[in-house]
């Protein structure tokens, strides 16, 4: 009996195991299937999951405004509908910014840009008859300088704004226009989760404390405040800082005289989102760029002054908006960098230094308890 007991066994594990092949062998056979079925959720869930990104990005503004209506003591109403007039007085402040950046400053972005790829040729010859001018053993005639000149020459600038791109740009607005339904979902449901936080996140409690084991809620709980406070200080404080940094230095290079300044500074700005490599790339980028619209010096000047603003930047006005929300050291944040830009383009380059700071926060906390129970034993021998 307990032989037939054991073949019974026996065949079970292995007919399991051959059901197993066979669905892992569909599920790959499937894979391009799968994968579309995938793809078409994710488009159905894009809104909702865009409209829960812009709630969480403003949650703290709105809280902060709700708390400046709730304070009011003469006007009734302002304390009644303080939430509503929060989230109201926010979307309207980001309107009114929108409006203004494009009605005044994407023209001159684009006006910028397409002036820079036409004269691109004259700005590259202008340059090199300033270097053929220069005495036979100056530096600015070193092969290395020289190569870099002609990479950038050879960078051709009017392809981007040739007629088929200009058909492909136009074919991408018209991709954009039929979204257009898509993100007022998204502005609803972010609305919608931002007047009902309070009631989700009692949800979400209840669930958790229905589902999990105290502990593990209680742990729960103070890993998700902890993580949220990290990403949102982060995301939040490099969108600033990237606005300040912009600002900042369109103003310094149009004081200097430097051609394009607002394009540089807005670029300067993007870039600085990322941590140290989108600075030094930037500052590069707008190098090479005054290089050839305002000469030599002109380039150097405006490197020597960027780079002095960055320096202040980093170490005076950056750690006051972040504060100590990270704790991780330069070298940390550099490898996270280098591994999220090389596995995950510029989005992993971005998103790499909170997910390495959450990690840093995991391992810490998990090597301390260890430790605790390491010596507690140690105690008790």
């Amino acid at each position: 009996m307990e032989n037939n007991k054991k073949k019974i066994t026996k065949w079970l594990y292995w007919f399991l195991f051959a059901v197993a092949i066979i669905l892992v062998y569909k599920t790959l056979d499937n894979f391009s299937a799968i994968g579309k079925w995938i793809k078409n959720l994710l488009d159905v869930l894009m809104p909702f999951l865009v409209g829960l990104l812009i709630a969480y990005l403003l949650y703290i503004p709105c809280r902060k405004v709700e708390s400046l209506y709730k304070k009011s003591k003469k006007i009734k109403f302002f304390r009644k509908k303080a939430r509503a007039l929060s989230i109201f007085t926010v979307y309207l402040i980001i309107l009114i910014i929108l409006i203004i950046s494009i009605n005044y400053l994407l023209p001159i972005i684009s006006n910028s840009i397409i002036d820079l790829a036409s004269n691109i040729q004259g700005y590259y010859n202008s340059l090199m008859q300033n270097i053929d001018d220069l005495p036979q053993d100056s530096i600015l005639k070193n092969e290395i300088v020289l190569d870099i000149i002609e990479s950038v020459k050879s960078i051709d600038f009017k392809q981007y704004i040739n007629m088929s791109k200009l058909a492909e740009y136009a074919k991408g607005v018209i991709n954009v226009a039929g979204r257009i339904l898509d993100f007022f979902v998204a502005i609803i449901v972010s609305v919608y989760l931002l007047l009902q936080r309070k009631e989700i996140l009692e949800f979400i409690k209840k669930l958790g404390r229905a589902t999990l084991k105290d502990k593990t809620y209680n742990n729960f709980g103070k890993y998700f405040n902890r993580t949220n406070n990290i990403f949102f200080n982060f995301l939040a404080g490099q969108l600033i800082d990237g606005i300040i940094i912009g600002i900042i230095t369109s103003i310094a290079m149009s004081i200097m005289g430097v051609k394009y300044a607002i394009l540089l500074g807005v670029m300067i700005g993007v870039f600085n989102l990322i941590p140290y490599f989108g600075a030094i790339i930037a500052v590069i980028i707008a190098a090479l760029i005054t290089l050839l619209t305002g000469g030599i010096w002109q380039a150097i000047i405006m490197v020597i002054v960027v780079t002095i603003l960055q320096q202040i930047d980093a170490n005076i006005i950056n750690p006051k908006i972040l504060g100590n929300s990270l704790k991780i050291s330069p070298l940390l944040v550099i490898f996270a960098v280098a591994v999220g830009g090389a596995y995950f383009g510029v989005w992993g380059m971005f998103l790499s230094v909170p997910i390495i700071a959450v990690i840093k926060l995991l391992l810490t906390d998990y090597i301390e308890y260890k430790n605790k129970i390491i010596s507690n034993e140690g105690v008790l021998k």
